[in-house]
């Protein structure tokens, strides 16, 4: 699997590659969504996105979506460095049509307002790469 950027900063356009990631304005004293939009001027052919959600208290997996079928990726949630990882990695054979394309992370949390500004995402795709964090929307 290819190695996503894990960097500081950001770089939100590559080549054909352009992103954003928001805080969904739905997010509440419980519960947030981090929302990534994609776009891409040319179909792909590779296609690696992952969020990285940092634990600042109870947070923990409650979903996730993406708006291109799910059976085109193989999807991984788990726990690394004290961050919740989400993963999508575009399965052989498939491709992502040029667009844009959103992924969504949902987690519960502690009660209280959470900053999300150690949330962040790196995207691959093929020798271009992309990458940020999330901004209220």
């Amino acid at each position: 699997m290819p190695e996503v950027p894990d960097s500081t900063g950001s770089r939100p356009t590559d080549g054909p590659l352009s992103s954003k990631g928001t805080v969904d304005p739905n997010s509440h004293t419980f519960w947030s969504q981090d929302t990534l939009v994609i776009g891409t001027t040319q179909r792909l052919t590779a296609l690696t996105v992952q969020v990285r959600i940092a634990q600042t208290g109870g947070v923990q997996s409650s979903g996730h979506w993406q708006t291109m079928p799910a059976d085109d990726f193989t999807i991984t949630v788990g726990e690394a460095d004290g961050e919740l990882v989400y993963r999508w990695d575009l399965k052989p054979g498939r491709t992502v049509p040029a667009g844009q394309h959103a992924f969504a992370v949902q987690f519960n949390q502690t009660r209280g307002a959470r900053d999300a500004k150690d949330d962040r995402y790196g995207v691959m795709a093929g020798s271009h790469a992309v990458w940020g964090g999330f901004e209220r929307g």
